[in-house]
């Protein structure tokens, strides 16, 4: 049996710059304008993360705002919609799919309508059977629905509303999709009438399953480990690390030795590696969404970028660092500030309530000319977030 090669050694430097094309952060406009580009922009991600916190823009249109310059709401709403293109479901978190992707997650709501989900448990049959009555004749929001008894939560995510608890299981088991959104409000929708399907398409064999997570993460993370490719999905280890040995015996994969990671073991493809060298403008900068790919897996980033971000919209004012909803700063291929920003959409201003520095930031020499930078993309950040 042949040798595991040994791993290449690989510097912070290199990952970053491999992690960031991968990211499609290199570059202005990636993915061209419009509903299209949103299509495009979730197909490569993989998924795009949906989160209700609104002190600014929702993470959704924020991540695709970094990545699509002409971004507009409405492109993500006709993505939806009217071209069907991506649709919502669970990956680590509530997000957009790529609808060429359904295949994939349809063992995941038959686990769901064999098992039920521990969060809906209380729903009650006669609950299924008054929505799915109700979706029959057309779209449905929580609002259509008037004559819920409220019950008490179970939980603190949980709704005290029968009906959208009925709604929610419905979703995970596929039977419904959300065809729609205005602010957080879902219209949800029929699967196969929303779709125009027959039948539900062939669902994902456990193995394509695998190669799947696989080769999401390799397209969008570039240099990859165990825990950043079954990020909050510690079942598909072992599947996964089969594949990858599989794939490093042909020579599809190659290990490398991260510089910072001690025994953590990380692969990439040698076109990745090949292509890794190149260096990335000083002068693109991103204000990025807390929940981006490129900060949501906060070790990770820890490790590449040497960023530790917080997250601190749950901690008491008093113990804060970098504010309640700080947004990380890419100035090339560094993370240098933190912004706590917030918009007063009455008043249609962007308030900058906290301004830190981190790494590269914090070096005085330059720092006249990166604030520069970063204040030129806070404008064009600011007429995003007060855009109609």
């Amino acid at each position: 049996m042949p040798r595991a090669p040994k791993p290449l050694p690989l510097s912070t430097t290199q990952a970053r710059q491999i992690w960031l094309h991968a990211q499609r952060l290199d570059v202005r406009a990636p993915f061209g304008e419009g509903a299209p580009a949103v299509a495009a922009a979730t197909a490569h991600l993989g998924y795009v993360q949906i989160d209700t916190i609104n002190v600014i823009e929702r993470c959704h249109h924020h991540i695709l705002f970094s990545r699509i310059p002409s971004y507009r709401r409405a492109d993500l709403r006709q993505a939806q919609s009217v071209d069907k293109s991506v649709f919502e479901y669970w990956t680590h978190a509530l997000s957009y799919v790529p609808s060429s992707d359904f295949r994939f997650f349809l063992s995941a709501m038959r686990e769901h309508r064999r098992e039920g989900h521990r969060w809906f448990a209380s729903v009650k049959p006669a609950d299924t059977r008054k929505v799915m009555r109700l979706l029959r004749a057309g779209p449905l929001t929580i609002r259509d629905i008037e004559d819920d008894v409220l019950v008490e939560k179970e939980h603190l995510w949980q709704s005290r509303k029968p009906s959208k608890r009925a709604l929610q299981l419905a979703f995970y088991t596929g039977a419904v999709t959300i065809s729609e959104r205005q602010g957080m409000l879902k219209t949800y929708e029929l699967m196969n009438r929303h779709f125009g399907w027959d039948k539900l398409p062939r669902a994902a064999s456990a193995r394509e399953i695998t190669a799947y997570l696989l080769d999401r993460a390799l397209r969008s993370q570039g240099v990859v480990s165990l825990d950043s490719i079954c990020h909050l999905d510690a079942p598909s280890k072992k599947p996964v690390a089969r594949l990858i040995a599989a794939r490093v015996r042909r020579g599809e994969l190659v290990p490398v030795a991260l510089e910072g990671a001690g025994k953590q073991e990380h692969w990439t493809s040698p076109a990745a590696l090949e292509a890794g060298g190149e260096g990335i403008s000083p002068d693109l900068v991103h204000i990025l969404s807390p929940f981006d790919p490129l900060i949501i897996q906060r070790k990770r980033t820890n490790l590449i970028f040497g960023y530790n971000h917080l997250f601190e919209a749950y901690v008491p004012k008093a113990k804060r660092k970098l504010g309640y909803f700080a947004l990380p700063v890419l100035v090339g291929d560094e993370i240098v500030a933190a912004l706590d920003l917030k918009t007063d959409r009455q008043a249609k201003r962007l308030l900058m309530q906290k301004w830190t520095w981190v790494g590269q930031g914090k070096k005085t020499a330059g720092r006249k000319e990166l604030k520069r930078k970063i204040e030129e993309e806070l404008h064009r950040f600011a007429q995003f977030q007060l855009a109609d």
